[in-house]
């Protein structure tokens, strides 16, 4: 077993713990990129994983009543047997380079999908109301199972999406949702999905086992230990991180020149700490304002009790 890959499989754990997303997204580059491993053994090999480790998340929503099960079931009915479509698919677009390539090809599109989806869950968690009680929704069934379709169908071919792209037309399907409702919702969906993804591949003898084990013994912990800092981690920071890197395996994955890449996430990186800065500072003239007011009111609480001021 290769310590470096168990490695790799702990940080991508803890980061699918503090952020709820992130596992394909980041282990089937890094297994591409880093460690030579050819993408249609790597896609299926972090599916491996994947259905393994994501349970983890979903029993600690589903006990802690965020999962809405009637949507679950919909979305698998679409999902499931669409992520078994997949791997058909990916299996009959040809063979040898040509199915890498392809696979490569829309694993940096399902990639920058991935990144719109973090933008967005970023912008709902900053601007909504995540503390107050479940709102009712109506389930529309058909838009449902096709989303799970399609989801499917990204996940079979690429390991990508189950977290990531699904839960991108999740939000616009059910903006009533609270954050928490739609991280827990899909983390139990994608269970049976990868599942079924996994089971296609292992039939056509693309699963490595020594892959999906060496990146279980990393990944587990890591996700453990991932959602136990969730709550003192700052999860600004680490949702720039992943973006970040989710754009440079793209453009990886992309053939981009090595001197693009670097320089975009640069950028990036600018941008993301800038807009730190930004947030931070209303935070900090809100705050003053708020201490202002209490010292004011103080002080008229204190005339009003005859003391001289």
């Amino acid at each position: 077993m290769d310590p470096l890959l168990a490695f790799a499989g702990f940080g991508v754990g803890v980061i699918v713990g503090l952020t709820g997303m992130g596992g394909g997204a980041l282990m089937t580059p890094i297994l591409v990129l880093f460690f030579g491993v050819p993408p249609l053994a790597a896609v299926s090999s972090d599916l491996a994983a994947s259905a393994v480790m994501k349970p983890f998340g979903g029993w600690v929503h589903a006990r802690r009543g965020t999962v809405n099960w009637s949507l679950v079931r919909w979305l698998c009915l679409g999902s499931v047997p669409s992520a078994f479509l997949g791997v058909l698919l990916m299996r009959a677009i040809g063979g040898g380079d040509g199915v890498q390539d392809v696979v490569k090809l829309a694993l940096g599109g399902a990639l920058l999908l991935a990144v719109v989806g973090l933008l967005i869950k970023t912008y709902r968690k900053n601007s909504g109301d995540d503390s107050g009680p479940a709102k009712p929704i109506t389930v529309r069934p058909v838009p449902t199972v096709l989303l799970g379709a399609v989801g499917g169908l990204v996940v079979g071919m690429t390991s990508v999406g189950s977290g990531s792209l699904i839960i991108v037309i999740l939000l616009a399907l059910y903006p009533a949702l609270r954050p928490r409702d739609l991280v827990g919702t899909d983390l139990v969906q994608a269970i049976p999905l990868v599942i079924s993804a996994a089971l296609g591949h292992a039939l056509f003898g693309d699963l490595k086992l020594d892959l999906a084990a060496a990146v279980l013994i990393g990944s587990v912990p890591g996700v453990l230990i991932g959602a136990r800092l969730s709550s003192r981690a700052p999860a600004g920071v680490v949702r720039a991180a992943l973006i970040i890197v989710l754009i440079a395996s793209a453009l990886k994955l992309f053939d981009v020149p090595t001197g693009s890449v670097l320089l975009v996430v640069a950028v990036a990186t600018g941008a993301a700490i800038l807009e730190g800065l930004r947030r931070r500072g209303p935070r900090t003239g809100a705050s003053h304002d708020r201490d202002s007011r209490d010292e004011t009111n103080a002080k008229g609480a204190e005339s009003a009790s005859g003391v001289p001021r």
